[in-house]
């Protein structure tokens, strides 16, 4: 794993990386197809056609993977086959084989690969699983210290936290039947202990290190330009207007006029606030975030 740059032939390519692929067991396979569906393109529009979503449209074709986020089966072990690529998200996935202990089949399905994974590598879920990497246990039975990734925040509802690539967070302690956890952005979090959480790190760190190089490549991935709204005229956005180049004559805005620095975007009577031992560190403050 690492980044490939190319020579300078172009513009586009004299600041552009890439990828070096060097995880992926088999550049040529084609992903699962029992385990792809067809997503239809939105291009940031509700069902009146209206744009809630801006700069988004066009982009590659991709199928989407279907991740098992939940780890439900306990007690079987999983094969990991191949590790591939996946268009949808940053970091790579693992194709798992295992018999189902219902119709006794070889059957197959995704994960996120954690780091350090590869074909061959034999998994577990469950309490009596070991605490390695690419391992899914309750976070009471992860030991303190320990690095985790995909963590529910109910027990038996997937993953939905630390799932980016390089990302992991940190089990603290457990006690009374709920768990101490930090996050990458350095927020001290407690959830039930019987949630659970794949033991190591997110795989492809390097991911943060790419460098995009021209526009074309976010078109690509479906993202469309983005206009300054100084640069706009005064119908179309607070800021626009004036003569010549302005500064906005006011503080940062959307479209809609709601500001854009500095305010509070989580709702005030959010029920998972409860949750939250210590807040991230904000760097307005002069604090570095963790």
């Amino acid at each position: 794993m690492g980044i490939r740059f190319y020579k300078p032939v172009t513009p586009g390519r004299r600041g552009a990386s890439v990828s070096d692929f060097a995880e992926i067991t088999d550049r040529k396979k084609q992903p699962e197809k029992s385990l792809t569906i067809r997503l239809k393109k939105h291009g940031g529009r509700n069902h009146h056609g209206k744009i809630v979503a801006r700069h988004r449209g066009g982009g590659h074709r991709k199928m989407y993977r279907i991740i098992d986020f939940s780890r439900r089966l306990d007690g079987i072990e999983f094969k990991v086959t191949h590790i591939e690529y996946d268009p949808n998200r940053s970091c790579r996935i693992a194709l798992l084989e295992y018999t189902c202990p219902k119709t006794e089949k070889l059957t197959k399905c995704y994960i996120i690969a954690a780091e350090g994974m590869k074909a061959g590598d034999v998994l577990m879920n469950g309490p009596t699983a070991e605490p390695k990497n690419g391992n899914c246990l309750p976070l009471a039975n992860i030991p303190p210290g320990s690095n985790i990734h995909n963590i529910e925040l109910q027990p038996g509802g997937g993953g939905q936290l630390v799932r980016s690539a390089g990302g992991a967070a940190v089990m603290n302690a457990t006690e009374k039947g709920w768990a101490q956890i930090t996050l990458p952005s350095g927020e001290v979090r407690r959830l039930p202990s019987g949630c659970k959480a794949t033991i190591g790190t997110v795989g492809n760190s390097d991911h943060i290190k790419i460098n995009i190089g021209k526009a074309g490549r976010n078109r690509w991935k479906g993202i469309r330009p983005h206009v300054r709204g100084t640069a706009m005229n005064p119908v179309a956005h607070p800021m626009g207007g004036g003569e010549g180049r302005t500064a906005g004559g006011r503080h940062p805005c959307s479209p809609t006029d709601r500001l854009a620095k500095g305010g509070n975007t989580r709702k005030r009577r959010k029920a998972s606030s409860k949750a939250i031992i210590r807040r991230r560190r904000s760097r307005r403050n002069g604090l570095k975030k963790v």
